[in-house]
């Protein structure tokens, strides 16, 4: 278990920190200012205290491609609550930011600086890397002025939404940008999530266009999605979806689009963009910086997920502070985020574009023909910045005999390893740099999310990096921990805690990239409920987490509301994970691990499914040493009462484990399962826990 006052092992630092982006920021700012700023500290503090400060210096000296002036940078005095509007004055367009880079002396003059037309802003790579494509600047620019054309003769205008079912390709991106040009609203699905729960979301946001694959790829397996693609007309249909038009068929495999002549209000790509008449301008809509241009949706893991809707302005500066201040992103970059387009990192892979770099685009299983593969990929194409998840390295660490990228492929370029999705094991960082990469990798653990569009927590290229967590805050995010035993509840002020104290995650500050509102949530209730309602005018996130006394790293302990309570000794789940990953990775595949607490119990009691590896076997013995080892890993009382196997462990999409429904399942209710759910039917198992001592008399196992 990690401790918030034993210093862990120092892994990484930066060879040159001084020559960063952030150091220069510091210098810039220290210069204009008059301040002595010398540390990642105290850009911190600067960036919490004096928030308009930093914003604004952040908005000239990385400047994004917009129109007009401000009159403030934001109204201090509002409440965070409130959702107070930044830069208020000034126009721009997502699109544009993207496709091209801002004149730094005047930044309504757009310039191609780092995005020249014959440079690659793309690379396309299909599983298994069979087939591999490039794409110029200019010929991004191109395929997108295309469709923008397309759609605006199609009726589309600024606020119109418009829709992706679809895989990690340069059409998908087309479709986002083209929208987003016309000053429209963008949202994806993944062509792997099931077609209710693409409906539980598109019913809800009501797309005049929906743009779908026609065929998906995964595992070595292609699929047919006409009958997937007749599902989501005929649920459009008969929700009555205002302005709804129809469905476009985009060809996944070029050399043979199929036939949609049999889908009802579809029609394929080619016929779409006929209406453009061959004119590729580039029509790019002026809007408001606060203005609405993505929604993404909660995991809705137990219910009908919420749509968050980001603003267009707030998006891309707080991309710019990730992007150029944490990670030195630019020209140089080669970005490769291993993601689906169901899933926030869709944006973040996006986001590489407004820094000039090379976005590669994968689609596909990183793991056929073999685990090897993907990796490869990663040294032929002098990736710098990888992003991946704690389940690909764990994959990786944990085979037999195990990978060792570094040993599998040149990685000479490589700069850095993003990790998101989960918390990262422990035991994993030490593998990363004892065994699987070079030691000059930055390990970048970040925590976020689809709810801000960014990190509460990543790294940073001023501070070394130590075992464990995250190495810090982001910039201008006053994150701070509150007492998790507060109830809470409309004006209840909450309880900071000591540094070292695990509690839960709260911002008390507004910044930019707070949601604009929940699509539909008329009276913003449910707005205010998802992250206002516990703590008086804090934001109040839902993870529950520490952060060390001796480094300033945050530590994810898991979600807030999976914390588990035996016998009033609060923990997560994931320090029961840490101690699976670490001591028996040859013998468990993963785990999932919840607190039952039924109506008629006095106390909550600790439950530990394991779901074991091929060809190993669940038994007694292995029980009892995984009692023992969490017993002295993290204390007596981290014991689980109950230990299980699980032929299956619930996740979305996302590969993401969810905990909420098995909790509730067991702690006797019944749970509707979302269509985000990957295996839904996984659930079934879990309900006969709800009287778990008629089970424990056949030893731990069914």
């Amino acid at each position: 278990m990690a401790s918030a006052s034993v210093m862990p092992r120092k892994l990484w630092e930066h060879p040159n920190p001084d020559a960063t982006n952030m150091a220069q920021f510091m210098r810039d700012v220290n210069k204009k200012r008059g301040l002595k700023l010398k540390t990642f500290q105290d850009l911190h503090q600067f960036s919490v205290n004096q928030r308009t400060d930093f914003w604004s210096d952040l908005f000239q000296l990385h400047p994004l491609i917009h129109y007009g002036n401000y009159d403030q940078v934001v109204d201090l005095k509002a409440r965070m609550d409130s959702v107070p509007s930044w830069f208020s004055g000034v126009k721009l367009n997502f699109a544009e930011n993207i496709l091209y880079s801002a004149d730094s002396k005047n930044p309504s003059l757009r310039t191609t600086a780092g995005k020249e037309s014959d440079k690659v802003a793309l690379t396309e790579v299909r599983e298994g890397c069979t087939e591999i494509k490039h794409y110029t600047w200019k010929e991004l620019r191109a395929k997108v002025g295309l469709l923008a054309q397309a759609m605006k003769a199609h009726g589309i205008m600024k606020g119109d939404r418009v829709a992706v079912v679809s895989s990690n390709s340069t059409d998908t991106l087309a479709v986002f940008l083209a929208v987003t040009t016309l000053g429209g609203i963008f949202s994806s699905s993944s062509t792997d999530m099931g077609s209710q729960g693409v409906l539980q979301r598109l019913t809800q946001i009501e797309p005049k266009w929906i743009f779908v694959d026609d065929w998906a790829v995964y595992n070595g397996k292609t699929l047919d999605l006409r009958p997937k693609m007749k599902e989501i007309v005929a649920g459009m249909q008969k929700s009555k979806a205002k302005g709804f038009k129809g469905l476009v068929s985009m060809p996944r495999f070029q050399e043979k689009p199929a036939d949609v002549s049999g889908v009802d209000q579809t029609m394929g790509l080619a016929s779409y963009l006929a209406k453009a008449g061959g004119n590729s301008d580039l029509p790019f809509e002026k809007v408001d910086f606060k203005d609405p241009f993505l929604i993404v949706y909660s995991s809705g893991t137990t219910g009908v997920p919420k749509c968050i809707v980001h603003g267009c302005g707030p998006v891309l500066i707080s991309s710019m502070k990730e992007g150029k201040l944490h990670l030195d992103s630019g020209p140089t970059t080669v970005n490769l985020q291993y993601t689906t387009t169901g899933w926030i990192m869709y944006l973040m892979s996006t986001m590489a574009l407004q820094h000039g770099a090379r976005s590669i685009l994968y689609d596909g299983s990183p793991f056929i023909p073999d685990l090897t593969t993907f990796i490869r990929l990663v040294g032929e194409q002098k990736v710098t910045d990888l992003g991946i998840s704690p389940r690909y390295l764990q994959t990786l660490a944990s085979a037999s005999p195990p990978v060792i990228p570094k040993q599998v492929t040149d990685l000479s370029s490589l700069r850095r390893v993003s990790s998101t999705g989960m918390v990262l094991p422990e035991s994993l960082f030490h593998w990363f740099y004892d065994s699987g990469f070079p030691a000059s990798v930055h390990l970048n653990n970040i925590s976020g999310g689809t709810d801000v569009a960014s990190s509460f927590a990543m790294g940073n290229l001023l501070t070394p990096l130590y075992a464990g967590g995250c190495q810090g805050p982001g910039l201008a995010m006053n994150l701070q921990v509150y007492d998790q035993t507060i109830e809470g509840g409309k004006g209840v002020k909450g309880k900071q805690l000591p540094v070292g104290e695990a509690g839960e995650l709260v911002v008390t500050s507004a910044f930019p990239n707070q949601p604009v509102k929940f699509w539909g949530d008329t009276s913003g209730q449910k707005y205010f409920d998802a992250y206002y309602a516990r703590f008086d005018n804090v934001w109040t996130h839902g993870d529950y987490i520490f952060v060390h006394r001796k480094t300033g790293g945050v530590y994810f302990l898991g979600r807030a509301d999976g914390v588990l309570n035996p016998s009033g000794v609060r923990f997560g789940s994931a320090e029961i994970y840490n101690v699976i990953e670490s001591f028996f990775g040859d013998e468990i595949q993963d785990s999932i691990c919840v607190g039952q607490r039924r109506p008629s119990d006095n106390d909550e009691a600790v439950i530990l499914f394991l779901l074991m590896k091929p060809g190993q076997k669940f038994s007694e013995q292995l029980v009892k040493a995984v009692k023992q080892r969490i017993g002295k890993e993290c204390s007596p009382r981290h014991v689980p009462k109950y230990v299980f196997e699980t032929p299956e462990i619930p996740t979305t999409v996302n590969l993401k484990k969810v905990e909420l429904p098995v909790k509730r399942i067991v702690s006797g209710e019944k749970v509707t399962p979302s269509g985000t759910l990957l295996n839904p039917q996984s659930l079934e198992y879990y309900y006969k826990f709800a009287q778990v001592e008629e089970l424990v008399g056949v030893k731990s196992k069914l």
